[in-house]
């Protein structure tokens, strides 16, 4: 027997189809690359949009792009890079967004192994795009993002201007009535460890990813939200939210390459968002900047913090502060990347303060479409006790199956391997206490880098901290805890061991505490520890210096 409903496709088309039909009118504020001052700003609505998609899909057509064909952007979060969002994938091209703050070996490498035939560029990027272009196999144009005024020259390049490939194309285009299998879009992931990875998305998996990401216990966006997205739209689609904000029909407002603490302030005041999403380490500038100049936020009610854990004192800043609340997520790029979403249950709202802020830490419930667990190093599921910590699992609709060009499956028995450590209490709250990478490993227990961390952002004086594992003669493996202290702060070794004491066990507690002027950072903002080890693999602990 079969169902008598409708079976129609998921398709990316359609959510920029929706968005006119029912907010056509609904704004796109962005912040303009070219322009001499750098808070021009571009409006547009939805309708717009649209219009100009197609054109563009039109234009891709002329360029003998064909279904499944990679196209690469090197762009900020602009209306212009929009448009590729819908119009590569509505054409039933593929949209690879490339990440510009990777090693130019590592874009090289992305570009030729995704066999991208064209690649679109902010003008911040020309410096980029010309050292790069003889070594990029594949890409047969090059596309400026801007209008013919401000096209650059690139020595022995032939440069295509975004504006006058649209001005000469009609907005008649019907969008085809694809596969929702087809493949939609290309992200890889940092490449930390080896070469980067690709995901390849579908408009069907984005689609399921959309609805699940714009519900209430997620993102919870509707159209009298204003959403800046801080997370750049080249990583993993800025977490979904041009799709979201389509679905919605959100006001959406896109920062362009101005993330200090400054510009995004004054774009927040000027636009009233409600929403933003981002990584911590803009949020740390936002609020010291805001902090200094004693600033206050008229209109944001959310902020969604991923990619790396948010501190807890960074939540205390946010709501104590500015009344702001603070949504931790958890995902990757093989999830889409939304994987769980922190928003407290109705029972959790009469707790004591500090009792919802532990809540408030973790990395919330898996979204309605994922499922979780946690397994030991046999792979038996562990319980989820909030005390038991494990290897992280996962399976769902949104979830890779296998990385793109690789034969071999990425999963095990079904699921997922995450990479974290992490565990899972009766509600199913998530807290992701490591990579597994990244746990320190002593005398045959594990300790949590991340716990230390959080309460070591505590103090007043610590700008950022990292934990990192040290070799020890007794115990394999001990934590030292390097800090970068706040402009002007007066920390030393013992203040923060005295911090510490009482609030750890006594055998997680550092060996050492170093400073640091600052840590290196990966091209998505997380703490790159590889380097960190790197850096102190020779220190030697006060514990062993004595003996």
């Amino acid at each position: 027997m079969r169902h008598s409903m409708q079976n129609r496709p998921l398709l990316i088309s359609s959510l920029i189809t929706h968005a006119e039909r029912v907010a056509g009118d609904s704004e796109i504020v962005s912040r303009l690359v070219e322009r001499g001052s750098e808070f021009a700003t571009h409006r547009y609505t939805y309708a717009d949009a649209h219009r100009r998609s197609r054109q563009l899909a039109n234009a891709l057509t002329r360029f003998d792009i064909r279904h499944g064909d990679r196209i690469a952007t090197l762009a900020w979060n602009g209306f212009r890079h929009f448009e590729l969002y819908f119009g590569v994938s509505g054409m039933g091209a593929v949209i690879h967004t490339v990440n510009p703050r990777l090693f130019p070996e590592q874009i090289t490498y992305i570009v030729n192994h995704a066999e991208d035939q064209l690649l679109f560029f902010d003008l911040t990027f020309a410096p980029l795009v010309a050292k790069l272009a003889p070594l990029l196999k594949s890409v047969r144009g090059f596309v400026a993002m801007t209008d013919r005024a401000h096209c650059p020259e690139i020595p022995g390049l032939t440069v295509w201007c975004y504006e006058d490939l649209l001005s000469a194309e009609t907005d008649d285009f019907d969008w085809p009535l694809l596969d929702e299998q087809s493949p939609s879009s290309l992200c890889y992931t940092s490449g930390t460890t080896g070469n980067p990875k690709g995901v390849l998305y579908a408009h069907r998996t984005t689609l399921l990813h959309t609805y699940a990401a714009m519900s209430a216990d997620a993102f919870c966006l509707t159209s009298r939200d204003a959403v800046l997205p801080v997370v750049p739209m080249f990583h993993v689609n800025a977490w979904g939210l041009p799709y979201i904000c389509a679905a919605t029909g959100a006001k959406l407002v896109l920062p362009g390459h101005a993330l200090d603490g400054a510009s995004l302030y004054r774009l927040f005041e000027e636009e009233g968002v409600t929403l933003s999403a981002g990584v911590p380490t803009v949020w740390m500038g936002l609020l010291g900047h805001m902090r200094t100049h004693g600033l206050k936020f008229s209109s944001l009610r959310e902020t969604v913090i991923g990619g790396s854990a948010c501190p807890p004192a960074m939540i205390d800043a946010f709501e104590d502060e500015h009344g702001v609340t603070v949504l931790h997520a958890w995902g990757m790029t093989e999830l889409s990347p939304l994987g769980s979403m922190c928003r407290l249950k109705l029972k959790h709202l009469a707790l004591p303060k500090p009792a919802r802020r532990a809540i408030q830490a973790k990395q919330g419930k898996a979204i309605f479409g994922m499922e979780m667990k946690i397994v030991d190093g046999d792979g038996r599921a562990l319980p989820h006790d909030d005390v038991a910590f494990g290897d992280l699992m996962v399976r769902g609709p949104w979830v890779v199956e296998q990385y793109f060009r690789e034969e071999h499956s990425a999963l095990v028995e079904g699921w997922f391997p995450t990479g974290d450590v992490a565990r899972i209490d009766a509600d199913g709250y998530l807290t992701i206490t490591d990579r597994s990478k990244d746990v320190i490993k002593s005398g045959g227990e594990w300790i949590s880098s991340i716990d230390i961390e959080n309460l070591a952002m505590a103090h007043p004086a610590v700008a950022e901290a990292a934990v990192i594992a040290v070799p020890h003669p007794k115990w394999d493996e001990r934590p030292l805890l390097v800090i970068v202290r706040r402009a002007g702060a007066d920390l030393t070794r013992e203040d923060m061991l005295a911090h510490l004491s009482g609030k750890i066990a006594k055998w997680w507690m550092p060996d050492d505490v170093v400073f640091a002027t600052e840590l290196p950072h990966t091209a998505t903002g997380k703490v790159l520890k590889t380097k960190l080890r790197e850096i102190y693999r020779d220190h030697v602990l006060p514990s062993t210096a004595a003996r």
